[in-house]
């Protein structure tokens, strides 16, 4: 990476960061006045948005989305593939009001904990797997039954470019049991913005939204099936992108 990209990379984290706290101020600020859908827009939506625009114009992370014609207008289960913090804004700022699946430890940071709180995430605790899986089921419908979109990143940690993780059922799962479908997205945000270190390197990243996925029937084998599908949905998408990407 070049001494001026080095250079662009601090001013996006100054920058991030300053916008960061004055995000958490205002995010806590609001919460005694006005509705979580219209907190929701108002603080995180922009701050997102201010995120992604950010690192478009100060290190140069460009972005293209496909398939936009593809969201339902009932809002469900979003999986997504998890290569970085880029499509954790994206996705955040694009879909609202959402809730996405977090460790429950982020609630415990001073400032950025207590904002994260008001956007009414579900904490997990990932070091109980089972207990995990049943505070996804009961948060995750309190969430689609309020009008939220659902955001869960199956493979349950960012996963560095070229590799796969296992892809959990519990975001299937939430879907069959409300009868909705999932909306899968695959994307390359990790060669621009990689999961280790502090770099980050101009290009344009490609974000694939597909086209609704059902669920053929109830119980187990359906919620299986339908993450099966998902998963292979998505891995292939991102094995096409890294297939036909120019190196760095």
């Amino acid at each position: 990476m070049s001494l001026l990209q080095r250079l662009r990379t601090v001013l996006f984290y100054l920058l991030l960061s300053s916008s960061s706290l004055i995000w958490c101020i205002f995010a806590v600020g609001l919460v005694p006045f006005i509705s979580f859908e219209r907190r929701y827009h108002l603080a995180i939506r922009s701050w997102c948005r201010l995120a992604i625009w950010l690192a478009k114009v100060v290190v140069g992370i460009d972005y293209r989305i496909h398939g936009l014609e593809n969201i339902p207008s009932q809002r469900c289960v979003i999986l997504a593939k998890h290569q970085s913090t880029w499509e954790t804004f994206f996705l955040s700022g694009l879909f609202e009001p959402l809730s996405q699946v977090v460790k429950r430890e982020l609630l415990f940071v001073p400032c950025f904990g207590w904002a994260l709180a008001t956007l009414k995430p579900i904490a997990i605790d990932r070091d109980n797997p089972k207990t995990a899986l049943r505070q996804l089921a009961r948060l995750g419908q309190q969430r689609l039954d309020k009008g939220c979109w659902v955001l869960i990143f199956p493979e349950g940690t960012r996963i560095p470019v070229g590799q796969t993780g296992k892809f959990s059922r519990g975001g299937a799962a939430l879907a069959v049991n409300a009868g909705l479908p999932v909306l899968p997205v695959a994307h390359n945000a990790g060669r621009f913005w990689p999961k280790q270190g502090w770099a980050k390197y101009p290009g344009r990243i490609d974000v694939i939204i597909g086209e609704p996925m059902y669920a053929d029937g109830e119980g187990p084998r359906a919620i299986a099936d339908l993450n099966q599908r998902a998963e292979a949905w998505i891995n292939a998408r991102v094995a096409e992108l890294e297939t036909a990407a120019t190196p760095i």
